[in-house]
């Protein structure tokens, strides 16, 4: 198989400057992967947004008091569980991704954004809400979530693992899946699909950049369809 890059990085670059999630997304459509769209309350806080990295995916939980002194569970002891060791983990183009919280406080901020940048982070989307929005689109880093609620996961969620297989909708994340986000959602693309998606997406895209250049010369859609396949 044909490839236009070498290493990840080389892709992430390509990725940004000539293609967008919806193209990609079709290319999976056609390779089988039919239901690798998160849910659509998943947006970006800005719309300027792009953000493609290997999936580092966090399972969060809800809990009922900050530190439990009767229980069974060492994690129950430690605010935020093991957040921290998680983010920590964090390496240079993953995603911070987490789920399995319910919908009543925030999974990111401000001082997670600052961390994850400092260590490389590609970018953070949440199954629910973040906070800190301010902070956040001042440090421009690449954040999904339902949007902006300030409550805080302290005394109501914990992270009980990470890097373990997570769901979001009913689309699995494992670790080293493709996330590929922007305006118009987050795409999940199988580690194992990553190459054949991208490279069938970049020559749609080129292709694209033809048809486009037939419509304003004047060709129909109908001729530009028969012709390059591509609409």
């Amino acid at each position: 198989m044909k490839t236009f890059w070498k290493n990840d990085s080389e892709l992430y670059e390509i990725a940004k400057k000539e293609l967008f999630v919806a193209l990609v997304g079709d290319v999976l459509d056609k390779m089988g992967y039919l239901h690798q769209f998160l849910p659509p309350n998943i947006k970006p806080l800005n719309n300027d947004f792009v953000l493609i990295g290997r999936a580092m995916p966090v399972l969060e939980a809800d809990v009922f008091e900050e530190v439990s002194d009767s229980t069974h569970n060492p994690i129950m002891q430690k605010p935020f569980g093991i957040m921290f060791e998680a983010l920590d983990s964090l390496k240079e183009g993953e995603v911070y991704i987490c789920s399995g919280a319910s919908p009543e406080y925030a999974l990111w901020g401000g001082l997670m954004s600052t961390r994850a940048i400092k260590l490389g982070g590609a970018g953070a989307v949440v199954n629910g809400w973040s906070r800190d929005t301010k902070e956040i689109l001042n440090l421009d880093f690449p954040t999904f979530s339902y949007g902006g609620y300030a409550q805080d996961q302290g005394p109501r969620g914990k992270v009980i693992d990470y890097r373990v297989p997570i769901e979001i909708g009913g689309i699995r994340i494992r670790p080293g899946d493709m996330v590929y986000g922007d305006l118009d959602g987050v795409l999940i693309v199988p580690k194992e699909a990553v190459d054949e998606a991208f490279t069938g997406a970049i020559e749609k895209a080129r292709g694209e950049q033809l048809v486009k250049k037939a419509l304003q010369d004047g060709m129909s859609t109908v001729d530009a369809f028969n012709k390059f396949g591509i609409m």
